[in-house]
């Protein structure tokens, strides 16, 4: 069974965030698709030191949630990360946890299917939804997309629950990822996956 692995950067376990993943989670479960949330916010995650041991250890050297969550990034057929609007962008926990996970991770994220999810208040959410994205894009991640842009908006849980076309917009976004998930296995099948070069890595070492 595909299974998609959903993160909350929100420190609020049962918040705004977690209102929106619960409606794209409950979504892709009724499509068939595995799921399994994990909270980031909240916990003790610290930033990327570029230290480079990951590229000796195949693993992130400071052992936290980044380390427990990699093997089963390996594993799924999707990534979710949800996170709320601080000063116009995602909040700090989740960025230092996605910087770690996604760099200190040697395994191909090539295919993998990738959704982010905002919500604020009132504004900031299309450039946190930005922010998010580029994590899957640089990744040979196909992104899925919904209705409108992947948020809602709401002071509470129980607000966002009154944003009926947010969480129509998180329901069409599980509906197209579980598409997204079975089209690729196919076509994976039928033709196997795309091919990725690696050979060319522009740094302009002369300065020229």
């Amino acid at each position: 069974m595909a299974k998609v692995l959903l993160l909350n950067g929100s420190p609020h376990a049962h918040g705004c965030t977690a209102a929106a993943l619960e409606e794209v989670e409950r979504t892709l479960r009724l499509e068939g698709i595995e799921t399994e949330l994990i909270q980031v916010g909240g916990k003790s995650v610290r930033g990327c030191i570029s230290c480079g041991r990951c590229g000796q250890l195949g693993r992130c050297v400071f052992e936290d949630l980044v380390n427990e969550t990699a093997p089963k990034f390996r594993e799924a057929d999707g990534l979710v990360v949800g996170s709320p609007v601080y000063y116009g962008s995602p909040n700090g926990s989740i960025l230092a946890f996605l910087d770690r996970l996604f760099y200190s991770s040697s395994f191909p994220k090539h295919m993998k299917v990738g959704a982010a999810v905002v919500s604020c208040r009132r504004g900031g959410n299309t450039a946190s939804f930005d922010v998010l994205n580029k994590y899957f894009t640089i990744s040979g991640m196909p992104v899925a997309s919904s209705t409108y842009w992947n948020q809602v908006h709401g002071f509470t849980a129980e607000d966002v629950r009154k944003d009926l076309e947010g969480l129509q917009t998180m329901r069409n976004l599980g509906r197209n990822m579980a598409f997204l998930i079975r089209a690729i296995a196919d076509a994976r099948e039928k033709y196997g996956l795309p091919q990725v070069e690696r050979s060319s890595f522009t740094s302009f070492p002369d300065g020229k």
